[in-house]
């Protein structure tokens, strides 16, 4: 196989270029596009090769358990979106989750998190590391004072998910970096909200990124995959052997539509980034919302954190209203263009209730401890007209017969 390389030493592009180009593999056929490997073997010259194979002395592929060729373009155009010196793929945003916590913990070891994360990691951090002997402390991340006060001599990893689902609070990266590396600890950042073109967790500190690839990298409700980010020695060391003893697999032709969606993502991201920023502004003027999370507004509880750690706002939308869960179902039911699902990064606009969905799991106490009141409702801004997606709420509010309606639309 050749590589972009090959016509020359290599040189580093802008994003858009490399999400286009980045970490290709071409044939003797010479395709233009990613070639697909959908197979589970390799085959050797002889016996000797693989026993070579199997020494690691030749860097080939052996078993699409643990190494593909698609997988491995899918890898490596993503370290170079991310500016990761190595990337792993796995078959699920939650797999690469697990394993990024499970691979480097043990009996003993002790692991922060914030409360406020996807009900999913929280069941990792908080149910599933205490059965096998790792402690997990979960505090309130937006507080200095919280983390500095939960991390111990033997915290191995801390968790942390910026902009957090679905209240969208910023942790302060830098901040969090610097408690934890204190104590020797790694920072793990889930940063599938920002996506990372909005968001550099490597730049500001953390150790680790991991990805659900189901959201806005394939962005179009295709497939399953997630993605762990980090440096060659980190993933040699810790992840690299327990994935390929475990298993979570990236299946070869989700790698392949990954890729192709990875040519569009900054395409995609910068509409949806557009569109929300205009929706949260139309949201909040309207008498029937009574709170709009935004990371791109003025208002957000955490405004100064977004200036300093991300490039842009977000694709996501959360808004309250007053009249409880009787009427966050009644908007979501009147919505005609915005499908109601518990996706997100789409290009179509979707729309969930966390209390009732993702994070229905939780106790109402603890809900309401995160600020998951039961009049939320979690909007992803697509790729639609956003005038479109404004008349469908403004239609929606309308219907509660509180005088939504206050301005034209379109």
């Amino acid at each position: 196989m050749s590589t972009p390389s090959d016509r020359g030493a290599p040189r580093r592009y802008r994003p858009a270029t490399e999400l286009v180009h980045g970490g290709g593999l071409r044939t003797p056929f010479g395709e233009t596009s990613e070639a697909l490997f959908l197979t589970q073997g390799f085959v050797y010259e002889t016996s000797a090769a693989a026993e070579a194979r199997f020494k690691g002395e030749d860097p080939g592929f052996i078993y699409s358990r643990f190494s593909n060729p698609t997988v491995a373009m899918f890898e490596s155009r993503m370290a170079l979106l991310e500016g990761a010196e190595d990337a792993r793929a796995t078959a699920s945003g939650m797999a690469a989750v697990t394993a990024a916590l499970l691979c480097q913990v043990r009996a003993g070891d002790h692991v922060v998190a914030p409360k406020a994360m996807f009900g999913s990691c929280r069941y990792v951090v908080e149910d599933l590391l205490p059965r096998y002997g790792v402690a997990s402390t979960l505090i309130d991340g937006a507080s200095a004072d919280q983390w500095r006060a939960a991390v111990r001599p033997n915290t191995r990893a801390v968790f942390l998910e910026t902009p957090t689902n679905p209240t969208l609070e910023v942790v302060d990266i830098a901040m969090v970096a610097e408690v934890a590396h204190a104590v020797g600890a790694t920072v793990v950042v889930d940063n599938v909200f920002a996506t990372p073109l909005q968001q550099k967790p490597l730049e500001l500190g953390a150790d680790v990124v991991v990805y659900s690839a189901t959201k806005h990298i394939d962005g179009q409700g295709r497939c399953l995959g997630g993605v762990v980010l980090s440096s060659k020695a980190w993933i040699a060391e810790h992840l690299h052997n327990f994935l390929r003893q475990t298993g979570p697999s990236l299946s070869p032709f989700n790698a392949w539509v990954l890729l192709k969606a990875l040519e569009t993502l900054p395409l995609r991201v910068e509409r949806q980034t557009t569109s929300a920023a205009r929706i949260a502004d139309f949201l909040a003027e309207q008498p029937g919302v009574s709170r709009v999370i935004y990371p791109g507004r003025a208002d957000h509880p955490q405004a100064e954190v977004v200036k300093r750690q991300m490039k842009g706002g977000s694709t996501l939308v959360t808004f309250e209203l007053p009249g409880g869960k009787a009427e966050a179902f009644a908007v979501a039911d009147a919505l005609r263009l915005v499908k109601i699902s518990n996706n997100l990064g789409d290009a179509k606009s979707l729309v969930t209730h966390p209390a009732t969905t993702t994070h229905q799991r939780l106790s109402p106490e603890a809900r309401a401890e995160l600020g998951i009141t039961d009049g939320m409702l979690r909007l992803s801004v697509g790729l639609e007209d956003v005038d479109d997606l404004l008349e469908d709420l403004d239609a929606a509010l309308a219907a509660l017969g509180r005088g939504a309606r206050v301005r034209a639309v379109g």
